[in-house]
């Protein structure tokens, strides 16, 4: 390797090395986040406006209330959620799925909530959303695409692959970072999610116990079980459960 390759490595590592900036809460975990939090902000209201535009809201006021309320209650007991511009809607759909943006925006299709016993497993779900935007992780996630397509586009010059065979690199490059990397990081997000989430929602006073109930129904349906777990980006809905009793043990 040339001289001028160590250099841009050495650049490149001291950059990254640099950006490491944020701390996912209650987990304690570094991040590496490369943009800001109003950047962060901008993209997820964006693409809200987007979702509001082209999707139906429910007209239970009732069910919406309630989605609302329980979404309040936990914000509530998180300084770190201080920042954020928090809206929680329900979206007429049969998708069991719910999902929040980057900035606060937080969605519950109507399907998932039909499968919930109590206002306490809708904090289970609704804490795990508001974890993933507390933690950052979509702008973590993006971060670690651009620091892939980074590493892709040195690892070629460092290999001096002939043109010919870039595609087949791109492909192969591609599919060892997803396997290795991009998909093992959205596992470990959804594990952190749902520490954290479990945390709110007892901070908040819900039932904690309602927790592993409402996995165990998740997992009734189907769920991640059908991906085989090195290429989930969710853990298997057996590790979840028992990661999630044993958390719950640990709290007071």
């Amino acid at each position: 390797m040339s001289f001028l390759k160590w250099i841009s490595l050495g650049l490149i590592a001291l950059f990254l090395a640099g950006c490491i900036t944020s701390t996912a809460p209650v987990t304690g975990r570094t991040q590496l986040v490369l943009m800001s939090a109003d950047e962060e902000k901008s993209l997820g209201l964006s693409e809200a406006d987007n979702i509001l535009a082209n999707a139906t809201q429910s007209s239970d006021k009732v069910l919406t209330e309630r989605v609302v309320n329980v979404g309040k209650r936990i914000v509530a007991v998180s300084d770190d959620a201080k920042a954020y511009d928090w809206s929680f809607y329900v979206l007429e759909d049969e998708t069991v799925n719910a999902f929040a943006l980057p900035g606060g925006k937080v969605f519950f299709y109507t399907g998932i909530l039909k499968i919930m016993a109590n206002d306490d497993q809708i904090a289970t779900v609704m804490g795990h959303e508001i974890a993933h935007v507390l933690a950052h992780h979509g702008a973590e996630r993006m971060s670690q695409q651009m620091v892939s397509d980074a590493g892709s586009q040195v690892l070629a010059a460092v290999l001096k692959v002939p043109a010919q065979y870039q595609t087949v690199y791109d492909t192969a490059y591609g599919v060892a970072s997803n396997v290795g990397v991009i998909l093992p990081f959205s596992r470990k997000h959804e594990s952190e999610a749902d520490t954290i989430g479990v945390y709110l929602m007892h901070k908040a006073g819900y039932n904690t116990s309602e927790a592993v109930k409402f996995w165990q129904s998740m997992s009734a349906l189907g769920g991640s079980s059908q991906t085989p777990g090195f290429l989930s980006t969710h853990p298997s809905d057996e590790k979840r459960i028992k990661d999630i009793e044993a958390y719950i043990k640990t709290l007071k």
